[in-house]
């Protein structure tokens, strides 16, 4: 397969890159970290080009990515995650955030979405932090919010255009991204558990890539409750 992962310098799309070279795939890695680049090329020669790339940059973006145009599978992991001080709420915050993990998501759908032929697989990684109001993600957990209906409308529109639709919805993976966070992450995988679970996964074409299996449930069946529920175990689990 010819497979892309922006966000492919770090974390879980970095992961992700390794493994399928490693298969034998043709693994195009977009990022912005350039020497990250450098090593992953060096290291599989035959199997990564790299592409450096800040999805921040609707120009840059758009010309690059519009360059391919035979892609079995994009993988879009690029992201970002801040979280709000409620004493010095601002709209910075939001902008920066939405700017990597919306919008740059987006733009790298326009980009490729023409190219991208009947068979190909669109794959958003999204986040479980969608699922319950979390203290602090108002800015994050709307963000992967957003994503989750981008997917399932795109799954909707590219039906009968035989794009398949996939999302990816981890918890906690220790990554340099969580590496930051100063609260517990309760179920924290590492990035080859969740490198693993995304491919199988793919491969099953689930509509919905969540892990760990305990964790997500935990979370989607507390969706399920009445927000007045929601909100008052989020303030416990605060």
């Amino acid at each position: 397969m010819n497979i892309l992962i922006t966000g492919g310098t770090s974390g879980i799309g970095r992961q992700l890159a390794i493994d399928y070279a490693e298969a034998g795939h043709n693994v195009i890695i977009c990022g912005r970290t350039e020497e990250s680049l450098h090593e992953l090329q060096e290291r599989y020669p035959n199997n990564i080009a790299g592409q450096k790339l800040d999805v921040t940059d609707a120009d840059a973006t758009l010309q690059a990515l519009r360059s391919y145009t035979d892609v079995d599978l994009a993988i879009l992991s690029a992201g970002v995650a801040e979280y709000v001080d409620i004493e010095d709420f601002n709209t910075a915050l939001f902008e920066r955030v939405y700017a990597v993990n919306v919008f740059g998501t987006v733009r790298c759908i326009e980009a490729l979405l023409p190219n991208l032929k009947r068979g190909s697989k669109l794959v958003l990684v999204g986040s479980t932090a969608r699922l319950l109001p979390f203290t602090r993600a108002q800015a994050y957990g709307s963000s992967k919010a957003a994503l989750q209906y981008i997917a399932r409308s795109l799954q909707v529109d590219l039906d009968e255009r035989g794009v398949k639709v996939l999302t990816v919805s981890p918890g906690f993976v220790k990554t340099p991204m969580t590496d930051k966070n100063d609260f517990d992450m309760p179920m924290r995988v590492s990035v080859e558990f969740a490198s693993e679970s995304i491919r199988r996964g793919i491969e099953k074409n689930k509509t919905d890539i969540s892990f760990p299996r305990i964790f997500s449930f935990f979370l989607k069946f507390m969706a399920l409750l009445p927000q007045r529920l929601q909100v008052a175990i989020s303030k416990r689990l605060a």
